[in-house]
């Protein structure tokens, strides 16, 4: 119907008042150009910077955005969860603030998600994706052995990049999903991946083009943490904990 929104997408942020103004605007810029209804949702993750005034100032200017200001910092799991959950598109999508995979790429998912998938990530290790400004080599080595590991304990085998933050599902999907999800961190998207797997979604990887942020926030000590979390999802597996 033309007063539905089509298309959400989400923004988890955490400290970004510096680099969220050019996403905005690059996402604007695109958004603008279609003639579907939309909605840029940001969400603040407790940030202790200007971030939600930055948002809160580009309002103004930037057509259907929305602020989540959350007080209290809760992890980007919690985040893109509420901003998922909120959203009111047919299709939600949620991005990475540091805008490492640009908006533009959604126009890959649609032709799946008209073959009826309902969940369509973006992929920066199969045939067809770009890596514009490629992470170190030993940084690279240790991503593939680390996925290489989830996708063991997580019985996601087959799909190499779980953690690109350009992930794209159905109002239905989120709906099914994202109430189940329990994990508020680092391996929230791996969570996500296992429950969609459970409840019968099948899931689509798409080649994106990608380009490395320097001032990345996942540091060792994330990579650590989250394979904590990763064994966690499989024993809330084991224990029946996704219903």
């Amino acid at each position: 119907m033309p007063n539905e929104i089509y298309f959400s997408i989400i923004i988890p942020a955490y400290n970004e008042e510096r680099r969220l103004p050019k996403t905005l605007a690059e996402i604007d810029k695109y958004l603008k150009r279609q003639d579907y209804k939309y909605e840029i949702i940001v969400v603040s993750d407790g940030s202790k910077d200007k971030t939600a005034e930055v948002v809160r100032d580009l309002k103004p200017i930037i057509k259907n955005l929305i602020l989540i200001d959350n007080k209290e910092n809760h992890g980007k799991g919690y985040v893109v969860r509420q901003g998922m959950l909120e959203a009111k598109g047919e299709y939600r999508l949620f991005t990475d603030a540091d805008n490492s995979t640009s908006v533009d790429q959604i126009e890959k998912m649609w032709p799946e998600f008209e073959k009826d998938f309902k969940v369509v990530i973006g992929s920066r290790d199969i045939k067809g994706a770009v890596i514009a400004t490629p992470q170190s080599w030993i940084r690279r080595r240790l991503g593939d052995i680390f996925n290489l590991i989830v996708q063991i304990i997580s019985g996601l085998w087959g799909i190499w990049d779980t953690q690109c933050g350009f992930k794209g599902f159905t109002s239905k999907a989120v709906e099914d999903i994202f109430p189940k999800c329990k994990i508020d961190r680092w391996a929230f998207d791996v969570e996500i991946l296992v429950i969609s797997k459970k409840l019968g979604y099948k899931i689509k990887e798409i080649p994106v083009t990608w380009v490395n942020d320097p001032e990345s926030k996942v540091k060792l000590k994330g990579m650590i943490e989250m394979l904590f979390e990763v064994f966690q999802i499989r024993w809330n597996v084991i224990t029946k904990r996704y219903g």
